[in-house]
């Protein structure tokens, strides 16, 4: 589980982040989906990002597209132990990041009563406990230094009730608990807290589910690209730091 940088190609070393002197990052789920098209938003302006995933191979290929030097740290964040060793590699590589975006989740459906009390807890394990893991290692040592900023990545779930959506939703509500929490808890410190909650994204997350069977769910290519929730969180990531985006909640046109 040891980090290691991946270097491929030259990267752009300037770019929208740079007013805001961002240079490392941490990424969840970062192999595919909104995290990989975040991480190589960031990468493409400069931005030295922290790779977090469960399949080493994925993230390598992450690293490569990132095309400047990016740290693999593979990890099964719903582990105590894992999470623990991939803060340890963190350290060691970038230090303390200037920014983390908490953004790994499991998605998966069924009615109360259905779905086994063991699948909500793998969900709230990843979708709740884990942020709050790197929540508790890190956000005390950004504030130390004066500076920081943590994005949380939400959902539509997180405010709205949909049938069959009950483990998801109870972990997407709590993240935005939290993150309402730590808002208030930061504020004058230094280091922001933001929440980018966008409507259903079109990525693998769905790949398991026949959504021609399940009505109230939209078609995949009526979803919005993951390459847009990047962008999005990019602009968060990049306000002046006198400036926090407490909320910012996105949907398809």
């Amino acid at each position: 589980m040891t980090g290691r940088e991946v270097t491929g190609g030259t990267g752009g070393t300037g770019g929208q982040l740079a007013d805001t002197r961002i240079v490392t990052a941490v990424v969840t789920g970062a192999s595919r989906g909104i995290g990989r098209a975040t991480a190589l938003r960031l990468a493409r302006t400069g931005v030295r990002v922290a790779l977090l995933a469960r399949r080493p191979d994925a993230l390598a290929e992450v690293a490569r597209a990132c095309g400047n030097a990016a740290v693999v740290v593979p990890c099964d964040l719903s582990r105590e132990a894992d999470v623990t060793r991939a803060l340890a590699d963190i350290e060691a590589t970038l230090g303390v990041p200037q920014l983390l975006i908490n953004n790994a989740g499991l998605f998966a459906l069924g009615a109360i009563g259905v779905m086994p009390p063991a699948d909500l807890d793998r969900m709230i394990a990843l979708n709740l406990v884990a942020p709050y893991r790197l929540l508790h290692a890190l956000v005390p040592a950004m504030v130390a230094r004066g500076s920081g900023h943590v994005i949380t990545i939400g959902s539509v779930a997180d405010r709205a009730a949909f049938p069959e959506n009950a483990a998801y939703a109870a972990g997407k509500f709590g993240a935005r608990a939290m993150h309402e929490v730590m808002r208030q808890e930061l504020r004058g410190t230094g280091v922001r807290a933001s929440l980018v909650s966008p409507g259903p994204v079109d990525t693998p997350l769905w790949d398991p589910i026949d959504l021609d069977s399940r009505p109230g769910f939209p078609p995949r290519s009526a979803m919005l690209d993951a390459e847009a929730v990047a962008d999005a969180v990019c602009w968060v990531a990049s306000r002046p730091a006198e400036v926090n985006i407490d909320e910012l909640r996105l949907s398809r046109a």
